[in-house]
């Protein structure tokens, strides 16, 4: 019995920080801040010295891996975190698309039609659409487009022109001095994706270059939320879209050895190739199946499960998936030596995601998590019903003080615990047992109840 007791003393002796933690934050309204560093993969923090982003980590979470949503490319992949879906489900399914029944067309120079964005609805329209709070928003894609009729209180129209310093001095100018204050902003910056391209992951010299401003910038984005008063009550989320692979003039697939460009439409290239046939789709499907052994040819409905990519009409007829590595090109086509979109269970195209603020613990650290977890932990830190979403909380509870989480470590040493304890029950069990049962000493010499008769008449 005192063991019990010791055990709910321990137990609520933990509880109640955590209690009291969160209520601390009822006093304000929650507020969070989402940075995406595009093209960002995960081992780059390994590999690469990053003493901003690092200390950020030390009094913060760290996700080593995201798993991305395939396709894993840029467009796609920031509203699959905006809105917890696959990318079949709130319908930007590539960064080009055709809609065979408008005959519109989508692109990264043509994308402010709404309706491409109106399957789904982004955290910054639910947020924008509660009393006495509004949403920010610098570049993040989509942000600058009137989503279901709304667009953020504050917001920049695209331009990649426009320095990190403008974009993040906006930000928390709106976070500092808007009434209805701001509780949801979001950032983008277009590097080390840009740079990933140009030179490929593996230019370590030019890419240790880039990755230190990324860092610098990290520092200058902290610096500027202390200097502000914002930093201790401000939730931040560091992460990024997609990874980056290495690409070479060896590793080409030349799409115009194989098919004849009057037989089909193509919608999007490389590495995941989208097409529409203008003859006979077989022919076609026949045509590019033996096209190449380092591609994946799909007919729409036999594209696998696990990538989520099938039930939206902007995915095309068939589906072409490069091997990592390689390139699908028409004969005039142009190399980039770095590049993303391939399957997404590639470790190179995972991203990473850090956290810091009044909703996360402090120096944790956890493998993996899919990006389709950041919309429903948003929601939560900032108090919003979710709409219907593909992510689990539960992958991300470890990750938040106000959740009560049993971590791999803790729950081994739990049940190793219990075991212990039944192990030392039961042989006290037997042991008491072995006691009661053996025969007590002198036990045959007692005398039984006619023992007194006398043994002579």
């Amino acid at each position: 019995t005192f063991n019990m007791k010791l055990l709910v003393i321990l137990l609520f002796s933990g509880l109640i920080p955590a209690c009291r933690g969160s209520n601390s934050s009822y006093s304000l309204p929650p507020k969070l801040l989402l940075v995406s560093f595009d093209g960002f993969r995960a081992d780059y923090l390994q590999n690469y010295e990053f003493p901003h982003l690092q200390n950020f980590i030390k009094e913060g979470v760290l996700v080593e891996h995201v798993k991305n949503v395939f396709i894993t490319k840029t467009f796609p992949n920031h509203y699959s975190i905006v809105t917890g879906l696959y990318e079949e489900s709130h319908g930007i399914v590539a960064n080009s698309m055709y809609d065979v029944i408008t005959k519109k067309y989508f692109s990264d120079f043509n994308d402010r039609d709404p309706f491409w964005w109106n399957e789904a609805v982004p955290i910054w329209v639910t947020n924008e659409l509660q009393e006495n709070r509004s949403s920010a928003a610098a570049m993040w894609p989509g942000t600058d487009i009137p989503i279901h009729n709304t667009t953020p209180s504050y917001f920049m129209n695209y331009s990649s022109s426009v320095s990190f310093k403008e974009r993040l001095n906006n930000i928390t100018m709106w976070l500092s001095n808007s009434n209805p204050p701001v509780t949801f902003a979001a950032l983008y910056w277009e590097e080390p994706d840009a740079s990933g391209h140009k030179y490929g992951p593996e230019d370590k010299e030019n890419m240790r270059r880039v990755l230190k401003e990324i860092d610098d910038l990290i520092g200058d984005l902290v610096h500027k939320l202390k200097m502000l008063g914002l930093w201790e009550n401000l939730n931040v989320i560091i992460t990024s879209d997609h990874g980056m692979t290495q690409c070479s003039k060896e590793r080409l697939i030349n799409l115009d050895i194989c098919l004849n460009r009057s037989d089909y439409t193509l919608i999007d290239l490389t590495p995941v190739a989208a097409i529409l046939p203008k003859i006979n789709k077989t022919e076609v499907y026949n045509k590019l199946k033996n096209c190449s052994s380092h591609m994946n040819v799909y007919l729409k409905e036999d594209i696998p499960a696990r990538f989520h990519y099938q039930h939206n009409d902007r995915i095309q007829p068939i589906i072409l998936v490069a091997d990592e590595g390689w390139t699908i090109v028409l004969n005039n086509s142009s190399l980039k030596l770095g590049d993303h979109g391939y399957d997404n269970s590639l470790s190179s195209m995972h991203p990473f995601l850090a956290a810091h603020g009044p909703a996360f613990h402090k120096g944790y650290k956890q493998c993996t998590i899919d990006s389709v977890d950041i919309y429903p932990m948003m929601c939560h830190i900032l108090g919003l019903k979710p709409h219907p979403n593909n992510g689990t909380f539960g992958h991300i509870q470890c990750l938040l003080v106000d959740q009560w989480c049993i971590r791999l470590p803790e729950a081994i040493g739990i049940v190793f615990g219990v075991l212990l304890i039944l192990t030392i029950l039961t042989c006290l069990f037997i042991i008491m047992q072995n006691r009661l049962s053996a025969p007590q000493p002198f036990s045959r010499l007692q005398l039984q109840e006619d023992d007194d008769d006398p043994l002579i008449d």
